[in-house]
C-alpha cells in the first residue's frame, strides 16, 4: 500500500481540503499560504464546522459539502477528533491524509491507543496516513507544498530529495537550501510514521527520476532489513544516500559481559552497517545539505587527485589541510601546465597546486579563468577534480552583463574540461538572490565554503570509489558439524571444540582440575605453559587473578595453579570452576580481537581489532554486518589505526592479514551457527605471527531468556 507509486499520489495532490482551517491557527494559516503562494492552480477547500469564512476564503461545513473530489485532506482537528475526521475523509472518497495534529503515540498509551485506531481505519479504508505529528511535505518539483510552517519564496526545484524525522527542521534545512542554491524534488517531515515511514520516503525517492540523491536526517532506522533493501537500490541507481544518523545510546555497552560490549555500541553498529551499505554519513546540517547538494548537483564520478585554482594564499592553506584530512592528493602540476601559469600569472606568483592566483586579480578580473582554463587544458592524467574558487557579487553591479559574461565563460570551461571542475566559494554564507539568479541563469552550482566543501568532495570520492569497487557479499562459510545443536557450549573448554570441529584454528589446552594434572599437561604441551581458569562463570579472568603466563618450570606451574584457585575462590565465591586450562605460551607475534555480537536491530555483528589486554584502552576495532567474505575483512583490518603493526611496523615480521581474514570469516561462521540465542563469542587474543593464527582465549555469552 506504501509502494513508491502510491507515495506518488500522496505527494502529488490535484486538490487539498484544509480540516479545521481557523484564522486562529498559524499552522492553518502557514499551510494556506504556501498552497495559494506555490500552487495557485490547485484547489484549496477550507473545512470548519463553525466557521463562515478563513484566511479569507469561503468556509465549507464538512468534506461532503465541498461537492468536488479532494485528493489530500491536511486536518488540523483537536486529537480527539482525528479518528471521526479519517471516517469522514474515507466516506468522502480520499485516499491521501497528512495528520498535523499532535498528542498521538507520542504522548503516552493513551496517545498510543488513537494512533493505533487512526493507523487501522487507514488501512481498512485504503488511505494513506502521513504523521501524525507532522507538518506535512514540500514538492518543489511540481509546485505545491501543503507544509504547516512558513516557507520563504522561491521554491527552488532541483535534483536533492530530502526526508526528515523531525518537523521543526524542515523549515530549517529548506532555508539553508535555497540559500545554498540546492535545489530540491521533494521534502517530506515523518513525524510520528504511524503508517509512512522515514524508511518508505526513502523508497520513493530512491525510485524517483527527478531525484539523483537524497538527503536523510534519521533519529532512528525502524526497519533496518529494508532499510538494507534500499541502501542497496540506491547504489544500484547510482543515487548517493546522505544521512545525518542523531542519537547515540550506551545500551549495546551493558549487553555483553565481553570485552565486546565496550567497543560494539548501537552508534557503532549503526555506523558500521550504513558504511557498508554504501550510505553517505555526516555528522552536522550543513554537511548534510551541502554533501548531498554535491552529490545531487555533480553526479560525474569525482577522483581522489585535486587541483585547485583560488585567488587566495590563505584559501590555499586550508584547502591543503582539509584535502590531507579527507584523504584527497594535490600533485604537483605538469611542467607544461606549470609554464603556461607562468605566461598568465604575474612574475611573483608561484605556479603550484593549490594555485593562488594572488591578488593581481584586483586589477585584472579575468586573471582567476585564464588560470582555470591552463589547469584544465593540463587535466588528463594529472588530477581527477579541479576545485576553482569563485565569488558571484551579491548585489547587482552597474553592468550585470559582465558578470553574466564571466560565469558563462566559467560554464563554457567547465563543459569543456575532460574532470569534473567544481565551482566553490571561499566562505560558507547566504548566497543572495542576484548570486542565484546569475547562477540559475548560466547553470552553475556552487559548492558552499572550503569547510563543508572539502568535506562534501572527500565523502563523494568515497562514495564513487566504493560503489566502483566490486563488493563480495558471498555469505560466511558453513560452520562445520561441531555444535551440532546439543547442548550449548558455556565453557571455553566446550566452546574451544565446537571451534576446533569447524576448521578455526586453536591453540592445544588441556584442562587440569589438580596441581599435579597442571603439571603433567604443561609438560606435555611444552614449557613455557600459560595457565588460566575455566568457569562459565567467569568472563574476564584475569582481574579475577585466574591467569598466570610464562611459566617456564614444573614448579612454576603447580605453585600458579594453588594461587589461581585461592585468587579465584576469593574473586568469585559463587562461580561454578570446572579446572584450569593448560595451554602452551604463544611470544612475539600481533594479539588480535574477533568477536562477534548480536546487535537487536541489525542481527550479527562482527568486530575485529587490536586485542589482549588492551582492546578496551586503544578501542581499535573495525565493524562488518554479518554474513562476510573474506574480503570485507581485510579491507576491516586496513581500517584499524594499529594496521601498521600487522605490516610489521618497527621491525616486526608481518602478520598474512589474508590468513587472519580467514580465521576470522570461520569464527562468524561458527557465530552464526550458533542461532539467533547467541549475544557474543569474542575471541581475546587471536594470535598472529606470519602465516600462523591461533585461538589463545574464548569466551561465549548467551542472551538472556525472556
Amino acid at each position: 500500500m506504501i509502494a513508491p507509486g502510491r507515495l506518488a499520489e500522496l505527494f502529488t495532490p490535484r486538490s487539498v481540503a484544509l480540516i479545521g482551517a481557523t484564522d486562529r491557527s498559524m499552522w492553518s494559516r502557514y499551510t494556506h499560504q504556501n498552497l495559494r503562494a506555490f500552487s495557485p492552480e490547485v484547489p484549496v477547500y477550507c473545512v470548519h464546522p463553525r466557521h463562515d469564512v478563513v484566511h479569507g476564503d469561503p468556509v465549507h461545513r464538512s468534506l461532503e459539502a465541498i461537492g468536488a473530489p479532494v485528493d489530500l485532506a491536511y486536518v488540523m482537528v483537536p486529537t480527539t477528533e482525528v479518528v471521526p475526521v479519517l471516517a469522514q475523509a474515507a466516506d468522502a472518497g480520499v485516499r491521501n491524509v497528512v495528520v498535523l495534529t499532535a498528542g498521538f503515540g507520542e504522548a503516552g498509551p493513551e496517545g498510543r491507543a488513537l494512533e493505533e485506531r487512526a493507523v487501522a481505519l487507514a488501512n481498512e479504508r485504503g488511505m494513506i496516513l502521513l504523521g501524525p505529528n507532522g507538518n506535512g511535505f514540500i514538492n518543489a518539483a511540481d509546485q505545491v507544498a501543503p507544509y504547516g510552517l512558513p516557507i520563504t519564496p522561491p521554491l527552488h526545484a532541483g535534483p536533492l530529495g530530502i526526508v526528515l524525522q523531525s518537523g521543526g527542521l524542515a523549515s530549517v534545512v529548506l532555508h539553508m537550501a535555497t540559500s545554498r542554491n540546492i535545489g530540491i524534488s521533494r521534502l517530506v517531515a515523518t513525524g510520528n510514521e504511524a503508517m509512512v515511514t522515514a524508511t518508505d520516503v526513502l523508497a520513493y525517492l530512491v525510485a524517483d527520476e527527478r531525484t539523483r540523491a537524497v538527503a536523510a536526517f534519521l533519529e532512528s532506522i525502524r526497519d533496518p532489513d529494508r532499510f538494507r533493501e534500499i541502501a542497496t537500490a540506491a547504489v544500484d541507481a547510482g543515487k548517493a544516500l546522505v544521512v545525518l544518523k542523531v542519537g547515540r545510546s550506551a545500551a549495546g555497552q551493558q549487553a555483553a559481559l565481553a570485552h565486546t560490549g565496550a567497543i560494539v555500541g548501537d552508534d557503532a553498529v549503526v555506523r558500521a552497517a550504513l558504511r557498508q551499505l554504501g550510505v553517505v554519513q555526516v555528522d552536522s546540517l550543513e554537511d548534510l545539505l551541502v554533501t548531498s547538494g554535491l552529490l545531487a548537483h555533480h553526479p560525474q564520478r569525482l577522483g581522489r587527485r585535486l587541483a585547485a585554482v583560488t585567488a587566495s594564499g590563505g584559501a590555499c592553506d586550508i584547502i591543503a589541510d582539509r584535502a590531507t584530512d579527507e584523504g584527497i592528493v594535490l600533485p604537483e602540476f605538469p611542467e607544461a601546465t606549470a609554464a603556461g601559469l607562468a605566461e598568465v600569472l604575474p612574475a611573483f606568483s608561484n605556479p603550484r597546486n593549490p594555485l593562488d592566483v594572488t591578488g593581481y586579480v584586483v586589477v585584472d578580473s579575468t586573471i582567476s579563468h585564464r588560470a582555470l582554463e591552463v589547469v584544465v587544458d593540463g587535466a588528463p592524467g594529472t588530477y581527477d577534480t579541479i576545485v576553482y574558487q569563485a565569488t558571484v557579487p551579491q548585489n547587482p553591479p552597474p553592468d550585470p552583463a559582465l558578470v553574466l559574461n564571466r560565469y558563462r565563460a566559467v560554464r563554457a570551461t567547465v563543459d569543456r574540461s575532460p574532470v569534473p571542475v567544481l565551482v566553490q566559494s571561499a566562505s560558507s554564507s547566504d548566497i543572495s538572490p542576484y548570486a542565484r539568479s546569475v547562477l540559475d541563469e548560466v547553470g552553475l552550482y556552487v559548492l558552499n565554503g572550503i569547510e563543508h566543501g572539502m568535506t562534501a568532495i572527500g565523502r563523494a570520492v568515497d562514495w564513487h570509489e566504493r560503489r566502483a569497487k566490486p563488493r563480495p557479499r558471498s555469505p560466511s562459510p558453513p560452520a562445520g558439524e561441531g555444535w551440532g545443536g546439543g547442548e550449548r557450549p558455556r565453557s571455553e573448554a566446550e566452546l574451544r571444540t565446537v571451534l576446533q570441529a569447524a576448521g578455526v584454528p586453536v591453540t592445544p589446552s588441556r584442562l587440569a582440575t589438580t596441581a599435579e594434572e597442571a603439571v603433567v599437561a604443561a609438560t606435555a604441551l611444552g614449557l613455557p605453559a600459560a595457565l588460566k581458569v575455566a568457569s562459565p562463570d567467569i568472563a574476564h579472568k584475569t582481574e579475577a587473578g585466574g591467569v598466570a603466563l610464562d611459566l617456564r618450570r614444573p614448579e612454576e606451574v603447580a605453585e600458579a595453579f594453588a594461587a589461581i584457585a585461592a585468587s579465584v575462590a576469593r574473586a568469585a565465591p559463587a562461580a561454578r570452576v570446572d579446572g584450569v586450562l593448560v595451554s602452551p605460551m604463544r611470544t612475539g607475534g600481533v594479539e588480535l580481537l574477533v568477536s562477534v555480537r548480536r546487535d537487536p536491530a541489525w542481527g550479527p555483528v562482527l568486530a575485529v581489532g587490536l586485542g589482549g589486554v588492551w582492546v578496551e584502552v586503544l578501542e581499535d576495532a573495525a565493524l562488518r554486518l554479518l554474513p562476510v567474505a573474506v574480503e570485507d575483512v581485510e579491507e576491516a583490518l586496513g581500517e584499524l589505526r594499529g594496521a601498521a603493526l600487522l605490516r610489521g611496523a618497527r621491525g616486526r615480521a608481518p602478520v598474512s592479514v589474508r590468513r587472519v581474514a580467514e580465521v576470522a570469516v570461520a569464527i562468524a561462521a561458527v557465530a552464526e551457527g550458533l542461532g539467533d540465542a547467541l549475544d557474543t563469542l569474542e575471541i581475546n587474543p587471536l594470535w598472529a605471527a606470519g602465516e600462523r593464527v591461533e585461538v589463545l582465549d574464548a569466551l561465549i555469552v548467551w542472551r538472556k531468556e525472556e
